[in-house]
C-alpha cells in the first residue's frame, strides 16, 4: 500500500509540474503515470552511476551534478516517453526542481511524518557499505550529543512526553540519567575538550586573548579551533581507536573527521559524504524543502513573541533566520545521514553533535516552544538511528550527552543600556562572535575550495583594553601591560576599573588575581579563595556548591584574564544577563548552564562523581574499553 502510495504522489507529483509549466505538455494521465514510472527507476538506477562519476571528477562535477544531473535524468525521462512533449532543457530543469518538491511533499503526506522513510532511504543509500563488512557481536557505541541541553530540562521534557524515544529508553529500563557538572567556562568547546580528549583545562572560554602573541583566539573558527586541538591531543582520545567525529569543534583523535572544526579542510576537492548528500535529490529537496519551511517557521514564532510582549527576548536578525534553516534542518539531516552511513560501515564508536537546540535557545529562549520543538526533532533522529542500528553489521550502544545548559534572561545592554565594554571604558576591542556562525564556517571550509582554514587569525590591533564576552561570563585584558597582572598592577594602569565593574548592579562577581592570592570581589563582601577566608557578604552566595572550585581552578589556566566578571544571577527565577545579545546564554555561573545531562545504557554504569568534562572523558573512554576487552 505505502509503495502504491509514492507511486500515486509521484504521479499527481508530475501532473502538478505539468500544469505548472508551460513548456511541459502530456497527451493524457497514462502518459504522466509511465514518465513517473520511468522517474523513480531512474533514480534507482542511474542517479547512483552518476553521482559516482560526479564525485571523481572534483567540484566542478559535484556542482554541476547538484544543478543538472536531475534536470538531465528528467529531460530523458520525459523525452522517451510517448506523449510527454517538453520545449527544452531549460523547462526540463525547472521542471525537475518542481517535480522533486512537490514529491518529497507526497512521500510526506504518504508516510505521515513518520521516521520510517528516512530510515528505508537511509538503508537503501547505504546497502553497498553493510554488503563488505561483516558481521560481529562486539557492540558500537554512538554518542550523541545535543548541544546546550540541561538535565532540568530534559527532565521536564520527558517527563511532559515531548522526546517519545528518550522516553522510551527510560522507561523501559534500558537507559538511565545521569546530571553531570560543567566547569567554568560551561561551553561547548571547554566541554569539548574535556569529553573528547580529556584536556578541558586548555580552554578558558568560548573566546580568548593571547597577550604573547597579540592574537585573539575564537573556538568556533576553524584555523583557531586546529591550533587549540594541537594543544589538547596526546593521541589518545576517545575516538582515536577508529572512531568518527562528526560535526564537533575538536576530532577526539579520531581517524575519520568529518565537519569538525579542527581538522576542516578546503582546497581538496569534494568530501565524498558531502557530495553523495549534495547529489542525493531525496535528501536534498527534503532539506530544502524543511530548510525553506524552518524559516518561514521562525519569522512567523518571532513575531508572535513580539505581538505577545514575550519577555525576555531579543531582536532576531535576518541572518540568524537563515542560520536557523542551515543548524535545524540541513545540517541536522546531514549529520544523520553521515552517521547512518558509518553505523552501516560497522564504526566502532562515533561521537556527532546536534547544535539545533542550542541555536534556537540561544535567540528564543531554552524553554521555549520553539527550542523545545528542535529537541523532538533530534528525539526523532534517535528513532532513526536506532532503526538503523537493527540493520547495522554490529549492535550499537546509544549514549545521549549534552555539553553544558542554558540559562535565560534580558541581556546586560537591555537592562542597562550598555554594554560590558562601556562599563570597562577606554579603548576597547571587543569579541563577540556568533557561536553557531562557526558551524558554518565549519560547512563553507568543507565545500567551498575558496575557504582557507589553514591560517590562524593575525593579531588583532593591541588596544588598551581588550572585553572578551563568552555569555554572561566577561574576560578582561589590559592588553598593553605584558602577563597576567595582579590587583595591585590594575589598580595602578586602571585606576577605579575593579571598582567601578564591582560596584555595578548587573555585576554579580569579579576575580582578580592579588598579593594575597586570587580574590573574588562582590558589591556587598569579598572571597580569598585560598583559604576561602569571606569578609562581608559572600560574592558566591547563590552561585552554587561548585563555584569557589570552579574559580580556583580557572585562575589557575593559561590566557585567563586579568579581570574574571561574570553578571547578576538571580537565584529566585535563574536569571542572568548575558553580555552578548542572547537571551539563553551559557560561559559563566548562574542557573541551570552548568548542569548537563548524561543518558547512558545501564549496561554501562557510572561508577564515578562526574564533576567535570574530563571526568565524564574517563566514563566514556573507560565504557569503550571495557567493550573492547570484552
Amino acid at each position: 500500500m505505502r509503495a502504491a502510495g509514492i507511486v500515486l504522489g509521484g504521479w499527481a507529483a508530475l501532473g502538478l509540474t505539468v500544469l505548472a509549466l508551460p513548456g511541459l505538455t502530456a497527451d493524457d494521465g497514462w502518459s504522466v503515470l509511465f514518465a513517473a514510472i520511468l522517474l523513480g527507476l531512474f533514480g534507482v538506477v542511474i542517479r547512483p552511476a552518476v553521482a559516482a562519476l560526479m564525485t571523481k571528477i572534483g567540484w566542478i562535477g559535484v556542482l554541476a551534478g547538484w544543478l543538472l544531473a536531475q534536470a538531465a535524468l528528467v529531460w530523458l525521462a520525459l523525452a522517451i516517453t510517448p506523449g510527454i512533449h517538453v520545449r527544452d532543457f531549460r523547462t526540463a530543469f525547472w521542471a525537475s526542481w518542481i517535480y522533486s518538491i512537490l514529491i518529497t511533499i507526497a512521500l510526506w503526506v504518504v508516510t505521515a511524518g513518520r521516521t520510517e522513510a528516512v530510515t528505508r532511504h537511509l538503508l537503501w543509500v547505504n546497502r553497498r557499505f553493510r554488503g563488505k563488512v561483516p558481521g560481529t557481536d562486539v557492540p558500537g557505541v554512538v554518542f550523541v550529543q545535543i548541544d546546550g541541553l540541561s538535565a532540568p530540562l530534559a527532565g521536564w521534557a520527558l517527563d511532559t512526553g515531548n522526546l517519545p524515544t528518550l522516553g522510551r529508553w527510560l522507561r523501559s529500563g534500558s537507559h538511565a540519567l545521569t546530571e553531570w557538572h560543567a566547569q567554568l567556562p560551561a561551553t561547548t568547546p571547554a566541554s569539548q575538550a574535556g569529553l573528547l580528549h580529556g584536556a578541558s583545562d586548555q580552554v578558558p572560554a568560548f573566546r580568548w586573548y593571547e597577550k604573547e602573541s597579540g592574537r585573539l583566539i575564537v573556538t568556533n573558527q576553524p584555523a583557531d579551533a586546529a591550533v587549540v586541538e594541537t594543544r589538547l591531543s596526546d593521541g589518545n582520545g576517545l575516538l582515536a581507536d577508529g572512531g568518527v567525529s562528526v560535526s564537533n569543534v575538536f576530532s577526539g583523535d579520531a581517524p575519520v573527521s568529518l565537519l569538525t572544526m579542527s581538522t576542516a579542510r578546503a582546497g581538496r576537492g569534494p568530501a565524498r559524504y558531502l557530495s553523495a548528500y549534495l547529489l542525493d535529490p531525496f535528501g536534498l529537496t527534503r532539506s530544502m524543502v524543511l530548510t525553506v519551511g524552518e524559516i518561514v517557521k521562525e519569522l512567523h514564532q518571532a513575531r508572535r513573541q513580539r505581538l505577545r510582549r514575550v519577555e525576555p527576548r531579543i531582536k532576531r536578525e535576518p541572518s540568524y533566520v537563515l542560520l536557523r534553516g542551515v543548524t535545524n534542518v540541513l545540517l541536522r539531516h546531514l549529520n544523520l545521514a553521515i552517521l547512518a552511513e558509518h553505523m552501516m560501515r560497522g564504526t566502532p564508536s562515533i561521537y556527532c553533535d546536534f547544535v539545533d537546540y542550542d541555536e534556537i535557545a540561544h535567540h528564543a529562549g531554552p524553554a521555549r516552544p520553539e527550542a523545545l520543538a528542535a529537541l523532538e526533532g533530534i528525539d526523532g533522529v534517535l528513532a532513526n538511528l536506532e532503526e538503523v542500528a537493527a540493520a547495522a553489521p554490529r549492535p550499537y550502544h546509544f549514549v545521549v550527552v549534552s555539553d553544558h545548559g542554558q540559562s535565560q534572561g534580558a541581556t546586560f545592554r537591555q537592562r542597562y543600556g550598555i554594554g560590558l565594554e562601556d562599563l570597562v571604558r577606554g579603548d576597547v576591542a571587543l569579541a563577540t562572535d556568533d557561536e553557531q556562525e562557526g558551524r558554518a564556517a565549519t560547512l563553507r571550509a568543507s565545500l567551498l575550495p575558496s575557504s582557507s582554514v589553514t591560517t590562524a587569525r593575525p593579531a588583532i590591533d593591541t588596544s588598551e583594553f581588550v572585553v572578551v564576552a563568552s555569555g554572561n561570563l566577561g574576560l578582561v585584558y589590559l592588553a598593553r601591560q605584558p602577563g597576567r597582572l595582579q590587583l595591585e598592577e590594575i589598580e595602578k594602569h586602571a585606576p577605579g576599573l575593579v571598582d567601578r565593574l564591582v560596584a555595578h548592579p548587573g555585576v554579580g562577581w569579579v576575580l582578580v588575581r592579588s598579593a594575597e592570592g586570587p580574590v573574588v570581589l562582590g558589591s556587598g563582601g569579598r572571597r580569598l579563595l585560598d583559604g576561602d577566608v569571606v569578609t562581608g557578604a559572600d560574592p558566591l552566595d547563590g552561585f552554587g556548591p561548585y563555584a569557589a572550585g570552579d574559580l580556583r581552578r580557572h585562575d589557575r589556566l593559561g590566557n585567563a584574564p586579568d579581570i574574571l566578571v561574570n553578571s547578576l544571577h538571580d537565584p529566585a527565577t535563574g536569571e542572568v544577563a548575558a553580555f552578548e545579545e542572547l537571551v539563553g546564554c551559557h560561559g559563566g555561573l548562574g542557573g541551570w548552564q552548568n548542569r548537563p545531562v548524561l543518558i547512558h545504557p545501564v549496561a554501562l554504569p557510572v561508577d564515578r562523581p562526574l564533576d567535570s568534562a574530563d571526568a565524564v572523558h574517563a566514563l566514556m573512554k573507560g565504557w569503550l574499553d571495557l567493550i573492547r576487552r570484552g
